[in-house]
């Protein structure tokens, strides 16, 4: 892959595309967000007896892995579902790419104890081809794009940024 795209840029891309314009672009805003500090003392609190937080080529960032080759994704709630699912996929992706084969993903939900089971297929493999040519193509642009006025921009950390 030429560009160094991360999990979190796979997120954000289902997310909001201009979200991801500013996290590629290092504008920060989460910091004292609320959301996101729930979000960090959830992770910290849940799944304690796995290692966690495994970073692979400063590119994917896997919450925990357990030994049977399943990769775990913790996740606050499902408001945002499709970008899980896809950041998971992307993990599958990335590992493929690289050799590792066999591999399975999981998105658990601790405060709805729940968890999904995610797979990848080829044609999701095609899917994110084009996703990762499209978030090269957000990262270059000059002015984030437009793409806001979402039911989950209120809870947003950078509802001000856009709106305000």
């Amino acid at each position: 892959m030429k560009e160094n795209i991360t999990g979190m840029m796979v997120y954000y891309y289902f997310v909001c595309k201009r979200k991801l314009w500013y996290f590629c672009h290092e504008i920060t805003m989460e910091t004292e967000n609320e959301d996101v500090l729930l979000g960090k003392l959830l992770d910290e609190s849940s799944y304690k007896k796995n290692d966690k937080h495994i970073s692979i080529d400063q590119i994917i960032n896997i919450d925990f892995m357990k030994e049977c080759g399943e990769l775990h994704e913790v996740k606050k709630s499902k408001s945002v579902e499709e970008a899980g699912i896809w950041q998971m996929k992307y993990y599958l992706y990335y590992l493929q790419q690289r050799g590792v084969t066999g591999m399975k993903g999981k998105i658990d939900y601790p405060l709805l104890k729940k968890t999904m089971s995610v797979e990848l297929t080829d044609e999701d493999c095609g899917e994110i081809e084009k996703i990762i040519c499209e978030i090269t193509q957000i990262k270059k642009r000059n002015i984030p794009p437009d793409d806001c006025n979402k039911k989950i921009c209120k809870k947003c950390a950078y509802y001000d940024l856009c709106f305000i």
